[in-house]
């Protein structure tokens, strides 16, 4: 940044970035305490109105992609639930066959169902593991006063 930064404004800055983690304390902390604290004080200090609205805009970026991922896996989910139980094949004329006591555990096919799920599972830790890297590094670039731009952030906040 081309003007001076107190030591105030560079740790408020900090501290709302750090605060994202309260997520892990806090149902929606990540969302509650930064936006507290950026409107707070965004009026007063322009370093901390660009960082607040980063971090949020990130945290609301790393929701939007999860619940996507989210989105895109539950039809396979739903979608592999008969051939995993032989549903196609269930005849309603034996139904005192299969009385639900009977069930026949062997024709449990997990395999296709763990592909979805690994996969969905993979990219939802990837999102964990980002977040965790460069909320990180966003806290220490602006302690020092430098300036930070999420990787995969969409400018919902302007």
């Amino acid at each position: 940044m081309t003007e001076t930064l107190s030591k105030h404004e560079k740790n408020l800055a900090a501290i709302i970035h750090a605060s994202t983690f309260s997520k892990y304390f806090i149902p929606f902390g990540n969302f509650l305490l930064p936006l507290i604290l950026w409107t707070a004080n965004k009026k007063d200090h322009s370093f901390v109105d660009q960082n607040g609205k980063r971090a949020l805009n990130f945290q609301i970026s790393l929701l939007l992609y999860s619940v996507i991922l989210g989105i895109f896996t539950v039809p396979f989910v739903i979608g592999i639930i008969p051939e995993i139980f032989h549903l196609a094949d269930f005849n309603f004329a034996n139904f005192n066959e299969f009385n639900g006591l009977n069930f026949d555990f062997q024709s449990f096919h997990l395999g296709k169902l763990l592909w979805p799920l690994g996969v969905a599972g993979a990219a939802q830790l990837g999102l964990f593991l980002v977040n965790i890297v460069y909320t990180i590094l966003a806290t220490i670039r602006t302690s020092e006063g430098l300036d930070f731009q999420y990787p995969i952030s969409i400018p919902f906040i302007k």
